[in-house]
């Protein structure tokens, strides 16, 4: 007899399955081989003395600040451990307790409930304007075209244009030239039919400009802003698009001054919840969320939201990372944006790890491979 430790990172269904295990036992036992950690903040103290008994009597675990016990504080900041079963039972138990134990219930079954595997889709960027930050991200209307079919080619599953750099301290060129510089390389994605290979997202907050693109074969809109333009989430409602809705905070022109978070995670959850509510009033079925990554945010912003995106899957939704070649890899490894490419690909494949569906990148092949070894380990 002998013993192999597992990583807890695999495919939990399929071994088990391997092994010959009724279906009925496979449901059964997959709740318990993943571990959750919740961070619980601003818990009234008798609900964490409530919460960490439920939780001891099941096998789970409720880490606390000494002195808890004797509710010397009137609130204090806790993490909850559990597997799926575990939390399961919580979230049914707590449903009856006091002191806002019935709000942490119905979150945690939240949790649960958008656990879901999805395909990772990869997303090229295509920019038609001559400022982006990545010089060879930068395409005209005679060689954009070339570009997408090559990309279509090294297994992209998304193409995304734009007509606007938003980079750091970029400043709004009017919606005539952003217009203008994607004109052509719609009609050509339309006249050739393009749209029938891949989906095409239109990297713009200008409502004219997304009708334009959407009556022509695409069907992604890619807003910065987040549906700030209500005439943007009536365009995408009334055309069925998929939406994604970015976090920024302030505008490309001053993001990077000093952001600040009261508390990054929540902050951008409440955002995305409201934004949701606003996408769901005109209709907008299909949402991806993006965190964005370099939006308004430091390193460590950067840094925290890759490790913690797992919290945003509560939404149910998929979710996008964009950091190709972003300047947070200069920041950590000290390297122009033409070196940047492996230190992208460590960042989007642990984003894969912690849950994003959707990589948005300027290197398509690199990717591809990258992310076929990796599900293949998986």
């Amino acid at each position: 007899m002998q013993l192999i430790k597992l990583n807890t990172n695999f495919n939990f269904k399929e071994a088990l399955g391997k092994l010959g295990v009724e279906k009925v036992g496979i449901n059964i036992m997959k709740k318990k081989m993943n571990l959750n950690l919740f961070y619980i903040k601003n818990m009234k103290t008798p609900a964490a003395n409530i919460l960490k008994q439920d939780a001891l009597s099941i096998g789970a675990e409720l880490a606390v600040p000494s002195g808890v016990i004797t509710c010397k504080k009137e609130f204090v900041d806790a993490i909850l451990i559990g597997n799926n079963k575990q939390i399961e039972i919580l979230s049914k138990k707590e449903l009856t307790q006091p002191f806002g134990l019935k709000a942490i219930a119905l979150e945690l079954k939240e949790f649960l409930a958008k656990e879901e595997i999805k395909p990772i889709k990869i997303m090229g960027i295509i920019n038609a304007n001559d400022d982006s930050f990545y010089n060879e991200s930068r395409f005209n209307s005679i060689n954009a075209i070339s570009k997408i079919e090559e990309m279509i080619s090294d297994g992209a599953n998304i193409i995304d244009i734009g007509g606007v750099s938003s980079r750091p301290k970029s400043v709004e060129v009017s919606e005539e030239e952003e217009f203008n510089r994607v004109k052509f390389i719609i009609d050509e994605i339309y006249k050739l039919k393009l749209y029938d290979k891949v989906d095409f997202s239109l990297d713009s907050y200008r409502a004219n400009i997304l009708r334009y693109s959407l009556e022509r074969g695409f069907s992604i809109v890619n807003d910065i802003t987040g549906l700030k333009d209500e005439s943007v989430a009536k365009i995408a409602g009334e055309f069925n698009a998929k939406v994604i809705i970015m976090h920024m905070q302030k505008t490309p022109l001053n993001m990077q001054n000093n952001p600040t978070y009261e508390n990054l995670i929540l902050d951008i959850s409440n955002f995305f919840k409201e934004r949701i509510s606003k996408a769901e009033e005109y209709g907008i079925k299909n949402i991806v969320l993006d965190v964005g990554i370099g939006f308004g945010k430091t390193l460590e912003h950067n840094i925290e939201l890759i490790k913690n995106l797992k919290h945003f899957k509560r939404f149910g939704c998929e979710l996008l990372i964009g950091a190709s070649r972003k300047s947070l890899i200069d920041k950590i490894t000290s390297c122009k944006v033409n070196d940047r490419l492996s230190g992208t690909l460590a960042i989007h494949l642990q984003a894969i790890n912690n849950g994003a569906t959707i990589i948005r990148c300027h290197d398509v092949k690199e990717h591809f491979q990258a992310i076929k070894v990796l599900e293949k380990i998986k």
